[in-house]
């Protein structure tokens, strides 16, 4: 039970003190980890008979994973973003849009060709933050008291 709760106080403080490109992709891991789970019980119920715990659990993860490109959507800022938050809410909403038919039909096709994508934005977010970084790095930190 301890141990329960420190992994919980743990990953409140990293949630907490973590930037807003580190939540990004905090979001989209917890997204590529449900549909992973999703997949991955899609193909040991094509194994047995219908389970319907096993379809409740499928259910739930993509669900899940609807939820967190939901949240995804509404942290986009459109005056700063621009074209590109413009395009990322149609991705988005795209995914959600799949992720419900897939989750209606037991489609894993469409369940995985979403978890690639949500993967592949994961890696972009990545390069960005690692880019920023590098920069922030190289600008003068000190004070000029050059006048």
């Amino acid at each position: 039970m301890a141990y329960t709760n420190a992994l919980a106080a743990y990953r409140q403080t990293k949630i907490k003190t973590a930037g807003q490109g580190q939540l990004v992709i905090m979001l989209y891991d917890g997204a590529v980890k449900n549909l992973d789970f999703a997949i991955e019980l899609l193909a040991l119920s094509a194994d047995k008979k219908r389970d319907p715990g096993g379809i409740e659990k499928i259910s739930k993860a993509v669900i899940k994973a609807q939820e967190i490109v939901t949240e995804l959507m509404v942290s986009l800022d459109f005056e700063r973003g621009g074209e590109i938050a413009k395009n990322l809410f149609a991705l988005y909403t795209w995914f959600n849009k799949e992720l419900l038919e897939a989750n209606i039909s037991r489609d894993g096709k469409r369940i995985s060709a979403v978890r690639t994508m949500i993967g592949d934005l994961r890696g972009a977010w990545t390069e960005i933050i690692a880019k920023t970084a590098s920069e922030d790095k190289k600008a003068p930190t000190g004070i000029s008291l050059a006048g």
